[in-house]
């Protein structure tokens, strides 16, 4: 997804960076000719209540620079007939979806013709002085720019940087329909503000198909994407150490998110919370689990609450971008221009 951006506080990161790169990687794939679907974003109400939600979003539109229509049940039906609002929605024209393979791949073949090396399935080991050791050997470095996503905060700690931080993964997945699901736009719940996670939505994808989600599953190591794949009993140990603290307390409602998140994987209650926007929808028409995504969420544990936007510390060796979560992605060119600059910054 190319988020417009008008879900974040004016004073984020995610604000400040996802207009212009919703915006950049719009016209970068166009430039390249890569697939892309810019078939908007609605975000319905499911009662009243929402009302605030969405004049709060219009608000921080408003102040990020972002186009939005706020329309009545009418206007929402001409833009998606399936989908349902009470009252008032809001649409984003500027939303799109895009193939991410082909993105990096074409970033990647850019990189690599400006003499770029790209060494990948290549794990970091340590620094010690001006040497980085890897899985393929050691590098000579004179500054090192960290964006591990979820090993960010050990590298991190190897340069003595971000020592209150540890990434806490969350698993997430997507619910794909078949070819009787089709919908003209992305439909979402008006969110919860004070929550890192969209919520249950629909996704239209590059090529037109339709997938609801996703979870946000407590996983209990870095790379759990399936069974006991990458399992790495050091990593088990420390965080479902930490996750067991965090059920017992319940900070920031942790214990209420796993319960709602792990009945998300009953299929039948997974497409009935989506029904709640699409009334129209047949879970039978929902079958196949897409592949799992790993979030890389930073917990500050001194103050132990999830970090909400992008964080980023270093110092006269190192930079560390410890917390890059959604919508990072639609983030990455002026991000990484914010980055270079302070690598500037740094070695001045």
């Amino acid at each position: 997804m190319l988020h417009a951006g008008f879900y974040y506080s004016d004073s984020s990161f995610k604000a400040r960076f996802s207009r212009d790169g919703c915006r950049r990687l719009t016209e970068y794939c166009l430039e390249r000719e890569l697939p892309i679907n810019r078939c908007g974003k609605l975000v319905v109400a499911r009662s009243e209540s929402d009302h605030a939600g969405i004049d709060e979003l219009k608000r921080r539109a408003a102040t990020n620079g972002v186009r939005v229509e706020e329309v009545d049940e009418t206007g929402a039906r001409e833009i998606e007939p399936r989908a349902r609002t009470v009252g008032r929605a809001l649409f984003s024209p500027t939303t799109a979806s895009v193939d991410p393979r082909r993105v990096l791949a074409a970033l990647t073949a850019d990189a690599t013709g400006l003499g770029v090396e790209i060494a990948t399935a290549t794990a970091y080991r340590r620094r010690v002085g001006d040497i980085v050791s890897t899985s393929r050997g050691q590098f000579p470095v004179k500054f090192v720019v960290n964006a591990a996503g979820l090993y960010a905060d050990t590298i991190a700690h190897d340069h003595g940087i971000g020592r209150q931080y540890r990434i806490l993964p969350f698993k997430g997945l997507y619910l794909y329909g078949d070819e009787r699901e089709r919908l003209r736009t992305n439909v979402y719940p008006v969110p919860d503000l004070g929550n890192p996670f969209a919520g249950v939505h629909f996704t239209v994808t590059v090529d037109g198909h339709v997938k609801i989600g996703p979870t946000a599953t407590p996983a209990f190591w870095r790379e759990q994407y399936a069974w006991f794949s990458r399992f790495r009993l050091g990593e088990f140990a420390e965080i479902a150490a930490r996750e067991l603290g965090l059920l017992a307390r319940n900070d920031f409602g942790f214990r209420d998110l796993a319960v709602a998140e792990i009945r998300k994987y009953w299929r039948p209650r997974l497409a009935a919370m989506a029904a709640r926007l699409v009334p129209d929808i047949r879970a039978e028409h929902f079958r196949t689990w897409g592949p799992p995504g790993i979030r890389a969420q930073l917990f500050d544990v001194r103050k132990r609450k999830l970090e909400m936007d992008f964080v980023v510390e270093g110092d006269e060796r190192s930079l560390h971008v410890l917390n890059a979560v959604s919508p990072a992605f639609t983030c990455a060119l002026p991000f990484a221009d914010y980055l270079v600059e302070r690598v500037g910054e740094l070695v001045a």
